[in-house]
């Protein structure tokens, strides 16, 4: 139960980061009573800086707290750096890359979109990883894995907003972002499964983390920054509070696998766009109509199947 307790908390602070970035680019009334938000607009370079401020927490703290949740971390990056593991580097830092770009598209889905229908369509992204895990792992599709795809799919199309509503610029690009970065989560995680055969997730995690501050910060000094003046105060109280849950719910995360086992953390995890839909709706007055909610549950629906596949294989 208290491995169960640990990733729902997880699931729960990760929620909290995504609509935290949601509030930052838009006015919201938060939790009914105090009107918060706008402070910047979802363009491309905001995410970038958004991004960056939020690994400028999360990079640090990782860097203090990864020695006492891997206690060979540091042996293992004098290893990746001078010895002979420097191709398990060099992968790490392309995931790093990854990471990059899909946290990119899906802040700006984010900013664009309803949180909760932003989270379901990048929610997609296991059907991405199984195709690609067939194509480069040589993992087999079976007939359940076709079927529940489809199902998510058949979700997702629901999720959508109306044809009115998606003909507006804006929300077009809330959809293709959403889905970009399903797409290229899916790249990363599928690319990630190869690394771990030479690094540990812990130095893996903070070189992708690394990476990813670098290259915001560097996107930040290529792209010319608009002359309108910032509201740095709430930005960066707001880029705090988005770092600390985000690396509480991805620590708690890895905790509650240790704890129950892949299989239960990812059949939890497959609440997310549900429960953010739902957090949404709740604090910050972020309402959904009726078939998007239910292709809301049917993507859930789905990905639970998938990620208990496994453990029904095990069990007949």
């Amino acid at each position: 139960m208290l491995g169960l307790l640990t990733i729902l908390l997880s699931a729960l602070l990760l929620t909290f980061h995504n609509l935290t970035v949601r509030v930052l680019y838009s006015d919201r009334l938060v939790l009914g009573w105090v009107e918060l938000g706008g402070y910047v607009q979802p363009t491309l370079q905001n995410s970038f800086l958004l991004m960056f401020l939020r690994m400028l927490v999360v990079v640090p703290l990782m860097a203090a707290i990864a020695p006492k949740i891997y206690p060979a971390a540091q042996q293992d990056f004098k290893d990746l750096v001078t010895g002979d593991r420097q191709s398990a580097l060099i992968a790490s830092a392309g995931c790093g890359v990854l990471m990059f770009v899909y946290i990119a598209m899906l802040y700006i889905a984010i900013g664009s979109i309803p949180t909760g229908i932003a989270l379901t369509l990048f929610f997609t992204y296991p059907v991405f990883t199984a195709l690609f895990s067939w194509r480069w792992l040589g993992d087999r599709l079976t007939q359940f894995r076709w079927l529940v795809m489809a199902i998510i799919l058949v979700g997702c199309a629901l999720t959508v907003p109306p044809s009115e509503a998606a003909s507006n610029s804006g929300v077009a690009i809330g959809i293709a972002t959403s889905l970009g970065a399903g797409v290229i989560y899916a790249l990363y995680t599928v690319a990630a499964q190869r690394c771990f055969a030479q690094i540990h997730p812990v130095p893996f995690t903070w070189i992708s983390f690394a990476i990813t501050l670098i290259l915001s910060g560097l996107s930040l000094l290529i792209m010319p920054f608009p002359t309108v003046e910032l509201a740095w105060t709430p930005l960066w109280i707001g880029s705090i509070f988005s770092g600390l849950t985000s690396f509480a719910g991805h620590s708690l995360n890895n905790i509650g696998i240790r704890m129950v086992g892949a299989t239960a953390t990812a059949m939890i995890g497959s609440s997310s766009p549900a429960l953010t839909a739902l957090m949404a709706w709740a604090t910050i007055d972020e309402s959904i109509d009726t078939i998007q909610a239910i292709g809301i549950g049917i993507v859930t629906l789905g990905i639970a199947l998938l990620s208990s596949e496994k453990k029904l294989g095990r069990s007949r």
